[in-house]
């Protein structure tokens, strides 16, 4: 296999399944973290290895090496593997999921940003997903007419904390997820509720669907639902562990124990909640969105951007949302007809949020 974004929790992952199957990893790609991809190296002898910059790739103890997403490019383009696991953050994901495509491979896809801008672009028989949600959902199908289909939301780290406080809240206090550690930008995504709205995206292109709808559900011990026509409900019940739908992306079948059971008499409880857009302001224009997908290329850009400001301490917490909002609103008449749209929009859709006061 191919893993963009071996240095992150996804990509570990994806490689604990690769050690404890025996699979053969022909490409790593990773950031900034030199000193974890040594070690993936010297356990895994990939092909190939690629890295974020320049100056770093002299410090990679492997004799090919490549750098930046042109790097990526020719990664994928080089090797003979037919899966890749693109777990990269955000609209970098892009075009290594199209090239992988291009190129007859399967994407294993944990950079849900590829779907949320260019999901009409993009085919979806060549995608699994390995978001717990989306993977729920898949594990929930039956061949039975649906209703609806739900995912979970922790809530995120604001989701116990006084409104009126949340204007004054820190990079600091919104990096403290309440359930699990995780990457910066996808724990702000999960603070401000963009992320499950990228989810609810996601969901309409790889399913085809249009009655979706998120719930918080405190413990993330349920992490999808499916409603029935005949009225009745199944839930996807796991403990959180990104091992189980990567084993099953990789795979295709898993016939052995991947994670411990859920003891559901230890967890005792379960606290749902509505996703309220007095807390979570991206809420909001989640029905409309649903009707104008494309439109996610223009709140991930935006959002992306915002998030950049406020770790940059420019702007408050809520003012990503705000910002987010005010570009989906001037750009809502926006219509791709091509990636080469996609790329255009991006653009500028950042050039708009950062000349925003």
């Amino acid at each position: 296999m191919i893993v963009l974004g071996s240095t992150g929790s996804i990509g570990v992952n994806a490689l604990n399944i690769a050690r404890k199957f025996d699979l053969n990893v022909d490409v790593l790609v990773a950031g900034n973290n030199i000193e974890l991809l040594n070690k993936q190296i010297k356990e895994f002898r990939p092909r190939y290895a690629v890295v974020a910059n320049k100056e770093f790739a002299k410090d990679v103890d492997h004799t090919r090496t490549f750098y930046s997403q042109e790097g990526i490019l020719e990664a994928i383009n080089l090797s003979d593997s037919d899966l890749v696991v693109n777990s990269l953050v955000g609209f970098a994901g892009l075009r290594p999921t199209i090239e992988s495509i291009n190129c007859g491979k399967r994407v294993a896809l944990a950079n849900k940003e590829s779907l949320v801008v260019a999901g009409s672009f993009i085919d979806i028989s060549k995608i699994t997903p390995i978001d717990s949600e989306h993977f729920g959902l898949w594990y929930l199908l039956q061949d039975r007419a649906i209703e609806k289909m739900t995912i979970t939301a922790s809530g995120g780290s604001f989701r116990d904390t006084p409104i009126e406080v949340l204007e004054n809240a820190t990079v600091k206090e919104a990096l403290a997820h309440p359930n699990w550690s995780m990457g910066k930008k996808i724990t702000i995504d999960s603070a401000t509720m963009t992320n499950k709205l990228f989810e609810l995206l996601e969901a309409k292109w790889l399913f085809d669907i249009d009655n979706l709808d998120a719930i918080i559900e405190t413990k993330s011990i349920i992490h999808a639902l499916i409603d029935f026509k005949d009225g009745s409900t199944t839930a996807h019940i796991a403990n959180a562990n990104m091992q189980l739908p990567i084993a099953y992306a990789i795979l295709k079948k898993v016939d052995e124990r991947i994670l411990k059971p859920v003891d559901l008499v230890e967890i005792g409880t379960l606290e749902f909640r509505k996703i309220e857009p007095e807390r979570y302001a991206i809420w909001e224009i989640k029905e409309e969105i649903l009707k104008k997908p494309h439109l996610g290329v223009v709140v991930n850009a935006a959002n992306e951007v915002a998030i950049s400001n406020f770790f940059d301490n420019k702007i408050g917490f809520l003012d990503i949302a705000k910002k987010t909002l005010r570009a989906y609103k001037e750009f809502e008449d926006f219509k791709p007809a091509d990636l080469q749209d996609i790329f255009q929009i991006d653009l500028q859709v950042r050039e708009f949020v950062n000349a925003l006061k």
